[in-house]
Order: C-alpha cells, then sequence, then structure tokens
C-alpha cells in the first residue's frame, strides 16, 4: 500500500493531533533490551485504563547494547501501553538488516501497530511495505523525520535533527567556541550525520568530524583521547548522545586537553554533570514523549481513526536546551528516568 491511497483510506477520521502526556501513569522501570531480544512490555493488562479492545503492538529500534537512552523512551511507551490495555513488545538491534528482520517478525505475529525508527531507512524500506500490505499500521519514532512520509509510515513522533544541529551550532557561538570535534558513533546513522551537518551550517568555528565505534567505551575514550592530542586547539567536543558526554569528559582529562564538552540527549547522570560544570549544556529531545506518542498514536488510531499532522507533519518532541539556569527544572524527571 503506497502513502496515497493510505491516506485516503483515513479521509473519514477527523485530523485530531495526539495531545502532549501531561500526566501520565508511569510503568515500571525496564532494562534495555540490544541484540535481537524481544519481549513483553513491564505493564501488566489489569494496569489499562482503557476499555477497548486488546491490542498488540510492536516498538522496534535500533538500539545498540548498553545505551540507556532507549529506556527512556521504553518507558515512555511502556506508560502508554498500560494506559491503553495494549501488550507491548518490544525487540532492538543497530544493525538495519537485523532491525528489518525484527520488523519482520512482528508482521508474521500480526500485531495490531508497529512502531519503528529508521536510522538507516533504505534498509527497512522493504519490510515496511509488507506491514502495510498486511493492512499493519506503522508509525515512525525519533529517527527518520526526513523518511517517514516516503516510507509510507502513518505519523512520525521525534526530533528535526537538522534543526536541532543548526540549534547546536548557534549555541557554539553563543559560548565562544572556536574549534568544534563532532563526534558521530554510529556511521551511517542519518540522524547523527544531520546533526553534525546542521552543527556545521551555523557554527562561526572550524567544525571537525570524529567517527568512532559506539559500542566500544574504551575504544571511543581512546579515539578522542588521541584526536584531542592531535589537535589541542579544540575547545570543544560535541557528542550526539548522552553516554558518551561522561567519556569525552575523561577524554580531554587524559588528553591533557581543556576543551569542554556538550551533547544531545539527556539522562541522570548528565543531569548531575551539567550541575557541576563537566557538561556545558544539552539538547533534550524528549525520548520518553517519543515512545508514548508513538503507542499512543496507535491506540487512537485503531479506536478512533485519529492521526496526528494530518499525515503530513511530524510531531516534533524536540529540540530544547539543558544548562545550568535550567537545569533543576528536569533533574526530578531525570532522576525517575523518564528525562
Amino acid at each position: 500500500m503506497n502513502r496515497s491511497s493510505h491516506i485516503r483510506s483515513r479521509r473519514v477520521a477527523p485530523i485530531v493531533a495526539v495531545a502532549a502526556a501531561a500526566a501520565l501513569t508511569l510503568a515500571g522501570c525496564s532494562s534495555g533490551s540490544g541484540g535481537k531480544k524481544a519481549e513483553e512490555g513491564g505493564a501488566d493488562a489489569s494496569a489499562g485504563k482503557a476499555d477497548t479492545p486488546r491490542m498488540t503492538v510492536a516498538l522496534v529500534t535500533h538500539q545498540a547494547p548498553g545505551d540507556t537512552f532507549w529506556d527512556i523512551v521504553r518507558k515512555g511507551a511502556e506508560a502508554a501501553a498500560a494506559k491503553d490495555n495494549i501488550k507491548l513488545v518490544y525487540s532492538a538491534d543497530p544493525n538495519a538488516g537485523n532491525q528489518a528482520n525484527l520488523v519482520q517478525n512482528a508482521i508474521d505475529q500480526k500485531v495490531d501497530g508497529i512502531a519503528v525508527t529508521l536510522a538507516k531507512p533504505d534498509a527497512l524500506k522493504s519490510v515496511i511495505g509488507k506491514a502495510e500490505a498486511a493492512g499493519i499500521p506503522v508509525v515512525g519514532l525519533n529517527s527518520g523525520l526526513s523518511d517517514w512520509k516516503e516510507l509510507g509510515l502513518l505519523e512520525f513522533f521525534g526530533q528535526d535533527e537538522s534543526v536541532a544541529g543548526e540549534a547546536f551550532g548557534k549555541k557554539l557561538n553563543e559560548v565562544g567556541a572556536k574549534n568544534a570535534v563532532c563526534v558521530i558513533h554510529e556511521q551511517g546513522n542519518v540522524g547523527l550525520t544531520q546533526r553534525c551537518a546542521g552543527v556545521e551550517k551555523t557554527f562561526e568555528g572550524k567544525t571537525q568530524i570524529l567517527n568512532v565505534n559506539g559500542t566500544d567505551m574504551p575504544s571511543v575514550k581512546s579515539t578522542i583521547t588521541a584526536k584531542l592530542k592531535q589537535d589541542p586547539s579544540i575547545d570543544y567536543v560535541v557528542t550526539l548522545g548522552a553516554p558518551f558526554a561522561p567519556t569525552a569528559v575523561q577524554s580531554a582529562g587524559d588528553a591533557g586537553s581543556e576543551a569542554k564538552v556538550a551533547t544531545f540527549d539527556l539522562n541522570k547522570q548528565l543531569t548531575s554533570a551539567i550541575k557541576n560544570g563537566d557538561i556545558q549544556f544539552a539538547v533534550d529531545q524528549q525520548p520518553y514523549l517519543q515512545g508514548y506518542l508513538a503507542v499512543d498514536g496507535l491506540w487512537l488510531y485503531k479506536n478512533n481513526g485519529n492521526y496526528s499532522g494530518g499525515g503530513e507533519q511530524p510531531v516534533l518532541t524536540g529540540p530544547a536546551f539543558v544548562d545550568k539556569s535550567n537545569v533543576d527544572a528536569v533533574s526530578e524527571f531525570a532522576a525517575k528516568g523518564t528525562r
């Protein structure tokens, strides 16, 4: 089913934007899940507040093992599942081919909806087409804002990575940076590439790109350390994920560099690091909200024909900057693992 016919079939439904999660009942904590593992969400069916028929939704991401960012996405998805009487099945793999296989598994299980990240959209195009041909609605989240409409997805929840990168570059100008290195921890990830390209577009200083193996943190540390030793003029290290920022701080210390560190994404540890000055600022794309809205959006479409953005516009969850001036306002939620 192509996108135009998919949208035509929905014309009888009112165009209603999904409301932001203002008063949520949080599901229990869940751990990250890498590899091909798939499991039911932690919320018990009895926790569901909706009296609608039980649904099964598959959430398939490109999470790498140990990347705690996705714990926050998953908590949001589980909260929506608990509210909506949904069985949530989560699976993840950073390898695009394996991720496509996980989507195929969801199709074979005849789920009622699929929420998927599109870090490498070309590898998922075929299997997403199979889902739509099987009558399974698919929504995108987090990665793939430039590609979700072309692939025929129902809606998209996330951050415009180019816009976020451009805002980051302007922030670097404001703090007086002159030479920044942008650290890409997963080569081929279009969202990460867009972030660095956005930084380079608006940053008035020098922007360098450094590729590292994000699944091997000791290697990340040594690679950043070597770069800082090789170029002592670097005054800012830009990391593209919260787990990599503290490592970059360690690298600067090992290299004897005075470079400061700022990052995309946020977690509990980073709020403390921002407070004590180890990290200068972070861009928060609200991953909890991405997971929540993706699952809730599928429930709304199934039960009331609603779809956000009229099928044409994404629902943006960021960017927003967190620094010393406002970190206290988000620390409470970060401590719960939801920011």
